[in-house]
């Protein structure tokens, strides 16, 4: 039932209503900023591009974002996450299979397929992002952010490892380890061989399940 106030009747659905239209409003931001921030690179593209591009004005833009650099981050965030909930990637449920891995060569699997989906949302935006990142400071920090995003990321995968005992190459060597997740974690290895040399999505989930067991566990089969 409607709340009363003042002897009138208030309308909570309307601030409902309100908060979907902002939503739409910064999912249409955010789709054009990808688009442009991929075909212009993130200098070649305005606020006011964006705002042109998505059909609001400028000054929407800024209100719901504050600054380009902040509207990156948010475009980064979404590929990453593949929507524009609050919910981490640790605890999507395309994540799942590494947690309910029973090996560590399960584990690794189950994280070639989340690298592989990653990479086809997020490839082209991070390359992007390192490509401006020499000649803006304010880029400079949000591809630190990335790298920072992706080493925790393989933290997680090798402290799952461990936790089911598996049995790494690197014997104790847990930093060695997350070395080697982070670095076939890059999304440009996507983008190398599947946007660049062709390769099929399932070809290279394989690929980088194999590649990861060989350089992590002793018994990589």
């Amino acid at each position: 039932m409607d709340e009363v106030k003042d002897g009138k009747p208030t309308r909570p659905y309307r601030s409902r209503i309100r908060e979907e239209n902002a939503r739409r409003t910064r999912q249409a931001v955010v789709a054009a900023a990808t688009d442009l921030f991929v075909a212009r690179g993130y200098t070649g593209t305005s606020l006011a591009d964006v705002a042109a591009a998505a059909g609001v004005a400028r000054p929407t833009v800024f209100a719901a974002f504050g600054s380009k650099a902040a509207l990156l981050r948010q475009v980064l965030d979404e590929a990453l996450a593949g929507d524009d909930e609050p919910v981490p990637v640790a605890q999507r449920p395309w994540y799942r299979p590494v947690w309910e891995a029973a090996s560590g060569g399960e584990v690794l699997d189950a994280y070639a397929g989340v690298c592989t989906l990653i990479g086809a949302r997020t490839t082209r935006v991070f390359e992007t992002v390192r490509r401006a990142a020499d000649g803006s400071p304010e880029v400079a920090d949000v591809w630190q952010m990335l790298l920072r995003n992706r080493r925790l990321g393989a933290t997680m995968v090798v402290e799952r490892m461990c936790a089911l005992d598996a049995r790494l190459r690197h014997g104790s060597d847990v930093e060695a380890a997350i070395d080697e997740v982070w670095f076939y974690n890059d999304p440009a290895h996507y983008g190398a061989l599947v946007l660049e040399r062709g390769w099929h999505e399932e070809t290279f989930r394989r690929w980088l399940g194999r590649s990861l067991r060989h350089a992590l566990l002793s018994d990589p089969d």
